[in-house]
């Protein structure tokens, strides 16, 4: 979802907006033990490691500083900006990451290609301070680490376009790699999709149950 964050607001207030706005909860899924992935209507679920959840803060953070969004283009935009930026040793990031290059280079290449080429003009959080980066205002931030936010990048260079075509065969390889990994993980990923549908519909039966009146004993007080 495309959100738009004021320059004054420190890093740590947008990303919590980040999260009210895309529904990820008020700790953005840090703390899942499974991440919901899905490739169209297919679950795919893995689990949340600690090389992801290390990662997570700054993927996040790319997200508010680029204004890429969170839907499937502009997640596979922000895994190609994140190569060209610099993943430094977060190598569930640098997995992710090229996977989602090989999805966006069969989606919509263009936009890809863009983002890599803009990432390799600015950089990348990975490897500050999380807290400290927090205590940034947007506007500080985005001066340090994208420049061309809202702004043209320049030209595409011949250097740009062999290192984009090497990420692009090496994402190929991880991508089917991937999803031979992920596939006999499909029936899990309905299981939890049952029980979680199950949840929602008992939560939302008990809260109309008390909506109404009913699911509590007379003696009971309401406010």
């Amino acid at each position: 979802m495309k959100t738009l964050y004021d320059d004054a607001m420190t890093m740590r207030e947008a990303r919590q907006r980040y999260f009210d706005v895309n529904g990820f909860g008020s700790d953005g899924g840090y703390e899942d033990a499974w991440v919901d992935f899905h490739i169209g209507p297919l679950p795919l679920p893995f689990p949340n490691t600690q090389g992801r959840i290390r990662a997570l803060a700054h993927h996040d953070a790319h997200h508010l500083l680029t204004g890429y969004e969170t839907n499937a283009t502009g997640e596979f935009e922000i895994a190609a900006w994140e190569i060209g930026a610099g993943t430094k040793d977060y190598y569930a990031a640098w997995w992710l990451n090229l996977g989602g290059v090989a999805a966006g280079v069969l989606s919509s290449p263009r936009r890809v290609f863009r983002s890599f080429v803009k990432g390799r003009r600015e950089r990348s959080t990975y490897g500050e301070g999380v807290d400290a980066l927090l205590d940034l205002t947007v506007a500080e931030a985005r001066a340090r680490f994208t420049p061309y936010t809202g702004k043209t990048a320049p030209a595409a260079t011949i250097t740009d376009v062999a290192l984009f075509a090497v990420t692009a065969i090496a994402g190929m390889t991880v991508g089917g790699i991937s999803l031979v990994i992920g596939l006999p993980l499909v029936p899990v990923g309905l299981t939890m999709n049952i029980f979680k549908r199950r949840s929602e519909n008992q939560a939302f039966a008990t809260t109309s149950a008390r909506a109404f009146g009913r699911g509590a004993s007379s003696s009971t007080p309401t406010r």
